[in-house]
C-alpha cells in the first residue's frame, strides 16, 4: 500500500477520531503550539462518552476546557507544568502536577514510568515521501508519538516543516483529521524600564561567540535587544521566540563559533508569532531535537561559552531560587531551568555562565509591592534551583554572584541589588538571621 493510500484510508472527521478515546484512557497532547486544538475541542464536546480520562501535557496555550469543574467526572488533568488553563484545576483538587525535569519526560515515557493510551498532535500535510512534520515541537511529543498505543493527528497546512527530529511517516498515525487553522501565537511582551536595565546587565556577562539559552517573556526579549553589538552568537536552547529572528537577520546570531552543531540553532520547541513560524519553515539553520537530548546537561556542556538565562519568582538570602510556586500554590513547573544551570556550570571550556534574572519586586493588583529578594522563601514554596547550583542573580539594580561566596556574603550581595525601598528592612533581617551587624 502506498503512503497516499494509507493516508486516505485513515482520514476522518475530528468527531470520528476522538471516538477512539475510551473511558479510563490516559491521553497526552502535543506540547505547546503542537497541541491539536481542533481535536481537543472535539474530545471535550464528546465528554458524555468518557469517564475518568486523564489529560496530560506540559505548556498549553489552549482553552483547557477539560479542566472545568463540571467535567471532573469525565476528565482529569495531570501534567508537568501549570499554566493559566490548569492552575485552578490543581487548586480545586481535580488536577495534579507531576514534578519532573523537562528532559526526563521522554525518558519516563520510553521506560513506561508514564504510559499513554492516546497521543494527539498537530502536524503538517505529508511531503512527497509521505512524512508529516510536527514543525514547532520535538520535546517530549516525539517520544509520545513513538510510544502511545493510538496516535491521532490534526493535519494543518499552517504547520511549518522543520529540520531535525520532527518527521513521522503517515504509517505511524492511526487517524488524520484535516483542519486548517492559524497556529496559536504568543505575542511579544511589553519591555519596561526594569527589564531594559536587566537586559543591559545580562548582556554585560555575554561574550562574543557565546551560545545562548533563553526563555520567553520581557526579560529574554530585553536581553536580546542588548546584544546587537555582539558577534557570532549561537543558540542551544529549550525554546526560542521572535526575538531570536531579529538577531539572525542582523547577522549577530550565526552559530559560526559553536562547538556543538556548528552553524545550527538547536532547540526543542518554538513559541512565538507567525513571523517565527515562517522563519522556521524549511530553514536548514534551525534543528529541533527531543528535550532529553537538548536539555541534557552533559550535552549542554559541550557548548563553549554557554550562557543560560532564566527567571524566578523569589530568591532567599542563601541563593535558593523559587521559580514554579507561590507559597503552596503551584504556578508553573521546573521546565529546563535546572538542566541549563547545571549544563552551563559543566561547560568544558570553563566559561559557562548561568543567570537568574528578575525584577526586584512584584506589584500585586491592589498595589502592594513585594520584594523578590527575601530572607526566607515563603512557607510551602518549592525550590527550583538550589543554593549549590545558583550562579548569577540579576535585577534592575545590578548583578550578584553567588558562587564562591559564603552565606553572609551572598545575603549582602543580594540586598545590594534589592529594591532601594526594602533594603533597610532586609538589612535588619540580615542582622537577625546571622547575628552580626550589617
Amino acid at each position: 500500500m502506498s503512503w497516499r493510500e494509507i493516508y486516505e484510508s485513515r482520514k476522518c472527521t475530528a468527531d470520528e477520531a476522538v471516538k477512539l478515546i475510551k473511558s479510563n484512557d490516559n491521553v497526552i497532547l502535543g506540547h505547546c503550539i503542537c497541541e491539536p486544538t481542533g481535536l481537543v475541542d472535539a474530545m471535550v464536546a464528546n465528554y458524555e462518552n468518557y469517564e475518568n480520562v486523564t489529560v496530560a501535557h506540559m505548556v498549553s496555550l489552549g482553552k483547557g476546557e477539560y479542566t472545568k469543574p463540571e467535567l471532573k467526572k469525565h476528565f482529569r488533568w495531570e501534567g508537568f507544568f501549570c499554566g493559566g488553563g490548569t492552575r485552578k484545576a490543581v487548586e480545586e483538587g481535580h488536577g495534579d502536577i507531576i514534578p519532573v525535569y523537562f528532559q526526563d519526560v521522554p525518558r519516563w515515557i520510553r521506560n513506561g514510568l508514564l504510559e499513554y493510551d492516546v497521543c494527539m498532535v498537530m502536524v503538517s500535510p505529508p511531503n512527497e515521501a509521505g512524512y508529516c512534520s510536527m514543525g514547532v515541537e520535538s520535546g517530549y511529543t516525539y517520544q509520545a508519538v513513538k510510544s502511545a498505543k493510538i496516535v491521532l493527528a490534526q493535519v494543518n497546512k499552517n504547520m511549518p516543516r522543520t529540520f531535525g527530529d520532527t518527521f513521522f511517516h503517515v504509517s505511524e498515525f492511526d487517524r488524520f483529521v484535516e483542519m486548517d487553522m492559524p497556529l496559536v501565537e504568543s505575542k511579544p511582551p511589553v519591555i519596561g524600564e526594569a527589564e531594559k536595565a536587566i537586559g543591559k546587565y545580562c548582556a554585560s556577562l555575554i561574550e562574543d561567540g557565546a551560545t545562548l539559552q533563553l526563555g520567553i517573556g520581557a526579560i529574554p526579549d530585553a536581553v536580546l535587544s542588548e546584544l546587537k553589538d555582539k558577534k557570532h552568537l549561537g543558540i542551544h536552547s529549550e525554546m526560542i521566540a521572535d526575538g531570536v529572528v531579529d538577531l539572525v537577520e542582523a547577522g549577530v546570531i550565526d552559530c559560526s563559533e559553536k562547538t556543538l552543531h556548528n552553524g545550527k540553532m538547536i532547540v526543542t520547541f518554538l513559541m512565538g508569532t507567525k513571523r517565527l513560524y515562517e522563519f522556521a519553515d524549511n530553514n536548514p539553520m534551525l534543528e529541533l531535537k527531543p528535550v532529553d537530548y537538548v536539555n541534557d546537561p552533559a550535552v549542554i556542556a559541550k557548548n563553549n561559552k554557554m550562557v543560560s538565562i532564566n527567571s524566578a519568582l523569589q530568591v532567599d538570602f542563601m541563593g535558593q531560587v523559587v521559580a514554579c510556586s507561590i507559597g503552596t500554590r503551584q504556578f508553573s513547573g521546573v521546565g529546563g531551568q535546572v538542566d541549563f544551570v547545571r549544563g552551563a556550570a559543566m561547560a568544558e571550556d570553563g566559561k559557562g555562565v548561568s543567570i537568574i534574572a528578575m525584577p526586584s519586586v512584584t506589584v500585586k493588583k491592589d498595589g502592594t509591592v513585594i520584594s523578590k529578594i527575601r530572607p526566607y522563601i515563603d512557607h510551602g514554596a518549592a525550590v527550583t534551583t538550589n543554593r549549590y547550583d545558583v550562579d548569577y542573580i540579576v535585577t534592575e539594580y545590578g548583578i550578584a554572584r553567588m558562587k564562591g561566596k559564603n552565606l553572609k556574603e551572598r545575603a549582602r550581595a543580594l540586598i545590594d541589588i534589592a529594591h532601594p525601598d526594602v533594603r533597610e528592612e532586609l538589612k535588619e533581617e540580615f542582622e537577625k538571621r546571622f547575628n552580626v551587624a550589617w
